[in-house]
């Protein structure tokens, strides 16, 4: 009996085995789909496909799942390997590094799909006509780069389609909302076309997606009107369009949509009024209608969206005094950014009653009057934003602010003008901003000094002081502050010299541990007023954005500029423009790799350009006009690729690109050196001369010598004949 027991379960696991074991096309199919990657090995090595990792089977040893979501797969993704998968249900191969194309096979032939999934990969091409099977519900092939349009025709078949995601590719043509036309999707609850190439406008045809929760089609070309019948799909929880151009007006009819939680149509051209009944939609969290050209004033239902969590409405027309707005029911309010509008009154003290704040914007508006106690009540508040307004008492302001234990960042630039920076005097007792990353009070024409309490500010990164009435010096403890970065003290009266102190900054100095670790951080709103180079501006939110930046320019700073300046190698901006440098360009700039802007034009140097700046290979703006400069510019260096004006005022500099040339008394490094050429014709001069000349001078000596040998030989003669004849003559006498 017991042996015949044991027979039995050995039988009934063959048989289980033999039920589960997967057909020979599906282990081949997969064993190729497995050859055609480059790594890493998937290790399918028992006989049964149905026991691999990734693979799932039916009792028929079908293969009906492979998933393989986030392994590192590299290579080619072979449709003909997969096609042969004909009882594939789920196919998950997302977040890889898979390329090639997607042909009309490989749908073709999969015709029990019902989830693919091949998102954050590397595919290309265009897509099939046609989505072949019937079941499909879910298709994700966002961030690849496919391309082309998306044929109309696409969805004829998908009738039991749910989720339809290409975002992040490069298809172009009109967005596809014809899907809706077709009564081929009555389940469809997610679209996303956002980030692609789409043109043209919304075609009508949104509103028949009775199910549509979320539609989102930004950061594309589209243009034209905002479709009218896309309020007749009740259901959305989510419109998202922002970064296009559509235009006209948010309809009242929006109140139909009462679900609506997210409506983003950030940066466009929609116009008119904010919806007089917006309020109702209560369910509404996220507003973002920032950078239009809406107007008039706030409607105050917008006060009876208690689960607001974040209101933008940002660089806009929209005016009237917010004083009158009542925010204390938003207690969910997170985020509130009103900036760059015609907003007048004072900030509401309803908003102190807010108390999830993070971030407030108020910048670039009319207000008016003294910032309150009260805003301490805002234990989260990290973003604070109220510069350009008429606001007064700076050092008041200063001495709340402080004690706002999570605060981050600070703009105050373009208010409290003409007031003084807040001494030490008037801080004796500080203790505060110990979180603070920004601190921007530029723009105002503050007077003063630099004051010594911003030595405690062991946290800042970013100090922006620029076009103010500051003077006396630098201070050198600025060179002490362990996370500063950003210093942009332009177009002040400040005096002295550039503190060698400054160059000791930890942040600027290559320390492997400091440079591999790039700070992340993210401000709450987007922040305005800071160049990214000299030309543009641009509103940043990430910190890592912001360059490595001394900004000194338009000042009366003195002396010379500090060879310890090449120990700041990750210096991305130096700008010492306008003030009263003088001595050479240090050789040691050329240390700084990573800069991209160099001005030191309009102050006294002299000497020549040192060709080791040749070296910095991302300089993309230099400037050294109108100084005392002299000798050739470089040859065969990055210089010579900037205009003339970049070198203009120096009437003892010459070489490309000045119209001057060069006299060849400087070596190329502009050195002095043993003028060889005039060594060369003198010496030329001299062998020619003695050529010509040597022998008819030595001929001429030669000569001279004969006929005065001849003459001395002629008197010699004459002696002897006459003294020989008187002696003949004496003789015949005798």
């Amino acid at each position: 009996m017991a042996h015949g027991f044991f027979l039995f379960l050995l039988l009934s696991c063959i048989i289980s085995t033999n039920i589960h074991a997967c057909k020979e096309t599906d282990h081949s199919s997969l064993l190729f789909f497995a050859s055609n990657l480059s790594s890493p090995p998937l290790n399918w090595t028992s006989i049964d496909c149905c026991r691999w990792k990734g693979i799932t089977c039916d009792q028929d040893g079908w293969v009906t799942r492979l998933l393989l979501p986030s392994k590192g797969l590299k290579g080619d993704i072979s449709p003909f390997s997969l096609a042969y998968l004909t009882h594939l249900t789920h196919l998950n191969l997302s977040h890889n590094s898979l390329y090639g194309s997607l042909e009309t096979q490989f749908f073709f032939s999969l015709n029990q799909l019902e989830i693919l999934d091949l998102s954050y990969n590397r595919l290309f091409g265009e897509l099939p006509l046609s989505l072949q099977s019937s079941n499909i519900r879910i298709v994700d092939l966002s961030r690849n780069h496919f391309s082309g349009a998306i044929p109309s025709s696409l969805f004829q078949q998908a009738s039991n389609l749910t989720s339809f995601n290409v975002s992040n590719n490069s298809f172009t043509g009109c967005v596809p909302s014809s899907i809706c036309l077709q009564h081929s999707s009555p389940f469809l609850r997610l679209l996303d076309f956002s980030s692609n190439l789409f043109n043209g406008s919304l075609a009508p045809g949104l509103g028949k997606c009775s199910r549509l929760q979320v539609f989102r089609a930004g950061h594309n070309n589209l243009s034209g009107l905002f479709p009218e019948d896309i309020y007749n799909a009740t259901r959305l929880e989510e419109i998202a369009l922002p970064l296009s151009s559509l235009h006209g007006a948010v309809s009242d009819k929006i109140v139909n949509l009462t679900n609506l939680a997210t409506l983003d149509l950030f940066y466009n051209h929609f116009g008119g009024e904010v919806p007089l009944n917006l309020g109702k939609l209560s369910k509404l969290k996220f507003v973002t209608l920032d950078f239009n050209n809406l107007e008039g004033a706030l409607p105050p239902s917008l006060m009876n969206c208690t689960n607001l969590v974040e209101l933008h409405l940002g660089s806009n027309n929209l005016e009237g005094d917010i004083s009158m707005l009542d925010f204390s029911r938003l207690s969910q309010l997170t985020k509130l950014d009103l900036r760059n509008n015609n907003f007048t009154g004072t900030v509401p003290r309803s908003l102190y009653l807010c108390r999830s704040l993070k971030a407030i914007g108020l910048f670039g508006n009319h207000l008016e009057g003294q910032i309150e106690a009260e805003i301490l009540s805002l234990k989260f508040l990290s973003f604070l934003s109220l510069g350009y307004n008429r606001f007064t008492n700076l050092t008041g302001a200063m001495k709340i602010l402080m004690s706002c234990k999570s605060l981050q960042a600070l703009l105050l630039s373009g208010s409290f003008v003409g007031e003084g920076i807040p001494s030490d005097d008037d801080m004796v007792y500080f203790h505060g901003f110990q979180n603070l990353r920004l601190l921007s009070l530029a723009n105002s024409n503050l007077t003063g000094q630099i004051p010594l309490w911003l030595s405690k500010l062991k946290n800042l990164e970013i100090l922006a002081l620029g076009s103010n009435q500051i003077t006396g010096p630098i201070p050198s403890w600025l060179g002490t502050l362990p996370r500063l970065f950003y210093i942009s003290l332009l177009d002040n009266q400040i005096s002295g010299e550039f503190p060698k102190q400054l160059c000791q900054l930890p942040r600027l100095l290559y320390e492997p541990n400091i440079a591999s670790q790039a700070d992340q951080y993210e401000f709450e709103l987007l922040v305005f007023g800071f160049k990214i180079n000299t030309n543009q501006t641009f509103p940043m939110q990430k910190l890592s954005f912001y360059p490595v930046t001394i900004d000194l320019s338009n000042n009366n700073i003195s002396g010379s500029i500090p060879v310890e300046i090449g120990q700041l190698q990750l210096l991305r901006w130096l700008s010492l423009h306008f003030n009263n440098f003088s001595g050479i360009i240090p050789d040691q700039i050329s240390h700084l790799k990573n800069l991209e802007i160099l001005d030191l034009s309009m102050n006294h140097l002299s000497g020549i350009i040192p060709s080791s700046l040749a070296s910095l290979n991302f300089l993309k703006e230099f400037n050294a006009s109108y100084n005392n400069l002299e000798g050739p510019i470089p040859t065969g260096t990055q210089l010579q690729s900037f205009n003339a004006s970049a070198f203009e005022g120096n009437p003892k500099l010459c070489g490309a690109p000045l119209p001057n040339k060069c006299r060849p008394n400087k070596d190329m490094d502009g050195h002095h050196q043993l003028p060889w050429f005039y060594i060369f014709t003198v010496l030329g001069f001299i062998v020619g001369f003695w050529g010509v000349f040597g022998s008819l001078i030595i001929i001429k000596t030669w000569r001279y010598a004969y006929f005065q040998f001849i003459d001395n030989l002629q008197d010699k003669v004459y002696v002897m004949v006459t003294v020989r004849i008187n002696l003949m003559k004496k003789r015949l006498r005798d």
